[in-house]
């Protein structure tokens, strides 16, 4: 039973985690929710991306109490720690991103 909820969970996280959304999707979609979550960062770099995703969804501006994305909070802070481990995993091919395409533009 523990295994199941643990599976649950860490799928769960996979889907909302930060290296996920910055190196395996399109820079289009990690622009639109970084929009709809009206961060204040303007571009996240290649190199730990999936960190620094996470850091700017907890910096954005502060939510509805309706919307119940503040109940998320404790949700990044443990994607923050999952996604500095899975950007260290893939580091090679973060640098590599950097050096060939620069930051992922936000204001653009």
């Amino acid at each position: 039973m523990y295994r199941k909820i643990l599976l649950l969970l860490l799928s769960l996280t996979m889907v909302g985690c930060g290296t996920v959304n910055t190196v395996f999707r399109d820079d289009y979609v990690v622009k639109v929710n970084m929009k709809d979550a009206k961060t204040k960062c303007s571009s996240i770099p290649r190199v730990y991306s999936g960190f620094s995703y996470d850091f700017c969804l907890l910096n954005a501006e502060p939510y509805s109490a309706s919307s119940g994305i503040q109940a998320l909070t404790p949700f990044v802070l443990v994607d923050i720690v999952l996604s500095g481990v899975a950007d260290t995993v893939l580091l090679p091919y973060g640098i590599y991103k950097q050096v060939d395409d620069g930051n992922i533009q936000l204001n653009r």
